[in-house]
């Protein structure tokens, strides 16, 4: 497979294994990472399916790039539709956790599999995803640091998904802990090399 093979299948085996990742993580009930507490509780309110939220949702935050003046790549669209409609599937075939042993057991994977799944479609380099082209998109034009902004951006998501009924608990304390420091270690196995540009 040459390198924009590899690229593409990369970028989509990522997307559709973070869908999955979220499945574990909504069905072990213990917790959801800061945005996913947002996408569930709209989800509780207005009746959409996770996954239909999580597209709607990445569809918003597109527009926020307009004024950012952030660059769309293949993996920004495909992230907001692929994730969404992967998570659904999961979700559709995967049952609830049942006891307190399968559950956790369900987190653990699940924010596993989130970390391979973000080095995944991040080692691709096809795009960014809409959210985290709206904290590095933030982070140029503020000036502020990405702890900052990406920590300001997930706690008015998480405060805002709280209030409207998602799930905090265990699994974002979890998730908040671990998923820097699995995609520190797996983004640089899972980067794709750039081929170096012609001479001028």
């Amino acid at each position: 497979m040459d390198r924009a093979g590899r690229r593409l299948a990369q970028l989509y085996a990522g997307l559709v294994l973070y869908g999955a990742s979220m499945a574990l993580q909504i069905r072990a009930d213990l917790g959801l990472d800061p945005w996913d507490v947002f996408h569930q509780g709209v989800a509780d309110r207005t009746g959409l399916s996770f996954g239909t939220v999580v597209i709607v949702t990445g569809a918003v935050v597109l527009l926020a790039w307009v004024p950012l003046r952030q660059r769309l790549g293949i993996g920004t669209v495909s992230n907001v539709f692929v994730i969404g409609i992967a998570v659904d599937a999961t979700l559709a075939l995967l049952p609830e956790a049942g006891s307190t042993p399968v559950a956790l057991a369900m987190l653990l994977a699940g924010v596993g599999l989130n970390g391979v799944a973000s080095g995944a479609y991040i080692g691709a380099g096809l795009g960014p995803g809409p959210r985290d082209g709206l904290m590095t998109g933030l982070v140029r034009r503020t000036g502020g640091s990405i702890r900052v902004v990406r920590t300001s951006i997930e706690v008015t998501v998480v405060a805002v998904g709280a209030a409207l009924g998602g799930t905090v608990g265990l699994g974002t304390v979890l998730y908040a802990l671990s998923i820097g420091p699995l995609v520190h270690v797996l983004l640089p196995r899972m980067t794709v090399a750039q081929p170096a540009a012609a001479p001028a």
